[in-house]
């Protein structure tokens, strides 16, 4: 008997295909089959999928990029796309088609509207992307990686969380250190390409902290290569002790030993801070069309996990007055960690594994 067959539908970008990836380990180990559908771009960023997933790239394009011959050319080749990918679901029929979002997603997700094969889209952000608002209403189910997540209509849709890294759930719950008078770490960050707006404001507003708290503080930064030694030179000459640089390769280490952090508000970001349990100011991005970045920080605010600030708001005199009332509060922020620990959804892959075997069984019946 052949073992039944999940094909997942992503797009090219880590908060599409981590959780992708995510799932796809999840299903392997329960015997399912496995096959990733993405594009050309998509199939760069498919090294971290096990091998015994078998990558699909079909054509799709996307009206955001090119040049106008490149924008005519891109509803033929989301149709050639979509008969590929619905000749592949002739041959090898699916039990489930799931789609993580990104253009990368639209043939597989459309082939399965189109033979009517049990399907489902999991949103990662509290705001749906341009592809999941497509697919909203012609899916059976959507998962939801942020809580609340604004959905069309009378749409309802099911909150699983975003999964998270095997070593972010190595520390999940971790005890939460309050600050006080001893040594106090800042994790700063600005999603994957870093943000300059966090090296122009952060390390001022540090170094104009009150010297009690200010001696104290021990800050890991992560810089875009661009403001790498700027930033470095700045916490130098203030005598901070800072580590600055483009990419931390143990965030989930550096996020536990941290009294707060500081950062964008992507969602992934998001799960994995919740999951942990740690305050945090998010910054959302204020360029997002969708401002997404505000909608995925909203539960930890209502909470009172965390504390925004908008980009209109994020300057050195306000952050350093923010700092300065948090890292004072030990009992305050204590309940901050708790707030955050409360929202998060450590099981999150395994409640997309369910979601998946429920639709299963459903076409069954």
């Amino acid at each position: 008997m052949t073992a039944p067959l999940l094909i997942i539908a992503a797009g090219g970008t880590g908060g599409h295909m981590f959780p992708a990836q995510a799932l796809a380990e999840a299903m392997l180990a329960k015997g399912w089959r496995v096959k990733l559908s993405t594009d050309a771009r998509g199939a760069r960023y498919t090294s971290g999928f096990p091998d015994a997933v078998e990558v699909n790239v079909v054509g799709s394009a996307t009206f955001a990029r090119g040049g106008l011959v490149q924008k005519l050319m891109v509803p033929f080749r989301i149709v050639a796309g979509i008969g590929a990918a619905k000749w592949r679901m002739f041959r090898d029929r699916p039990n489930v088609v799931v789609g993580f979002g990104g253009y990368p997603a639209i043939p597989a997700m459309a082939a399965a509207w189109v033979l009517r094969i049990p399907r489902m889209i999991h949103e990662q952000n509290g705001v749906l992307g341009r592809v999941n608002q497509l697919f909203a209403k012609r899916v059976d189910q959507i998962a939801c990686g942020t809580w609340p997540t604004a959905l069309p209509g009378q749409i309802v849709g099911v909150h699983t969380g975003n999964p998270v890294r095997a070593a972010i759930l190595e520390q999940a719950g971790s005890p939460y250190i309050p600050p006080g008078d001893y040594p106090m770490s800042v994790l700063v960050m600005g999603g994957s390409q870093g943000a300059r707006i966090m090296s122009d404001v952060v390390p001022p507003a540090i170094a104009a902290l009150p010297e009690h708290i200010r001696s104290n503080i021990r800050v890991s930064h992560q810089a875009r290569p661009e403001d790498l030694e700027r930033v470095k030179a700045y916490y130098e000459s203030e005598l901070i002790k800072a580590e600055v640089q483009t990419f931390f390769d143990d965030v989930p280490r550096r996020m536990t030993d941290a009294q707060l952090v500081i950062s964008r508000s992507g969602a992934s970001t998001v799960a994995d801070v919740s999951v942990i349990g740690r305050p945090a100011i998010w910054v959302p991005y204020g360029g997002a069309i969708r401002d997404e970045q505000t909608a995925n920080a909203r539960q930890l605010v209502e909470a009172g996990g965390a504390e925004i600030m908008t980009e209109a708001e994020f300057d050195v005199v306000p952050l350093t007055e923010k700092l300065t009332a948090l890292l004072s509060d030990g009992a305050g922020m204590l309940k901050m960690s708790q707030a955050a620990t409360a929202c998060g959804v450590p099981d999150a892959t395994e409640r997309l594994v369910a979601l998946v075997e429920d639709l299963a069984q459903k076409a069954k019946k």
